[in-house]
């Protein structure tokens, strides 16, 4: 059984601000090259959906995507719900 994904508002918003903000800076291909990564990463969760490590002991897990960028999900009964993606640059604000 393969478990949905389903991106909240705020995963969308921060998804498409990344591409634009890789685009804008480095061009096409590289923003191209990011959506491969992410896609493929989100499939390999979609089969294992608990290989990266769950953030503080609660449900939410964190998976890196580039050095710059991390994809942050939860595992639920009949889907996989990518929060938000993460600028690992940032200072950790996890919210659930």
């Amino acid at each position: 059984m393969s478990l949905e994904i389903i991106f909240t508002p705020k995963a969308k918003d921060s998804f498409l601000s990344t591409i634009t903000f890789i685009q804008s800076n480095w061009g096409d291909q590289p923003a191209e090259r990011f959506v491969d990564k992410t896609y493929k990463l989100l499939n390999l969760i979609v089969k294992q959906p608990y290989m990266f490590k769950a953030y503080q002991g609660n449900d939410v897990r964190i998976g890196l995507i580039t050095r710059q960028t991390s994809v942050v999900y939860r595992v639920l009964n009949d889907h996989i719900e990518v929060l938000f993606f993460w600028d690992n640059r940032q200072e950790p604000a996890i919210e659930t």
